[in-house]
């Protein structure tokens, strides 16, 4: 079983593509701290490069930015290639299957789901959806039964 789970900060903004075929591809990456210190008392920190495909791509450059928190599951990747100089090298890649958003705020100090949602030509016209309120409720005491 190829299976990882991750949760770390975006190092940079995520760079959204397309394949000549039109399907969304995003690459980010994160960094991930270690559970333990080292020797001098400090925590020592992993670099995740990791992919999202189709609609999750769309979502995840959408809704994240440099230093988000995100929770990422996934599968591992290990690909070769030769590099400019001829040397053999090994990358590993995280595909995420899903990711988490885990930070709840925007730059402009709004809540996640309150931030304006991105408009085209058919959403313009439609009103802003309100958050539903609690209504009261009078319990007088009785029991219904």
């Amino acid at each position: 079983m190829n299976k990882v789970f991750l949760i770390g900060n975006l190092t940079r903004d995520p760079e959204l593509t397309e394949t000549s075929g039109g399907v969304s591809v995003c690459h980010f990456s994160i960094a991930v701290n270690r559970s333990y210190q080292s020797s001098s008392g400090e925590r020592e920190t992993d670099f995740f490069n990791c992919t999202a495909w189709r609609g999750l791509a769309d979502t995840v450059a959408r809704y994240v930015k440099k230093g988000s928190k995100v929770a990422v599951s996934g599968s591992v990747q290990i690909r070769n290639y030769e590099d400019n100089q001829g040397n053999r090298r090994t990358a590993v890649d995280i595909i995420a299957q899903d990711v988490e958003f885990l930070t709840t705020r925007t730059s402009g100090g709004e809540d996640f789901y309150d931030a304006p949602a991105p408009t085209d030509n058919a959403r313009s016209a439609a009103p802003a959806k309100k958050k539903p309120q609690l209504e009261s409720f009078d319990d007088d005491g009785d029991i219904p039964f």
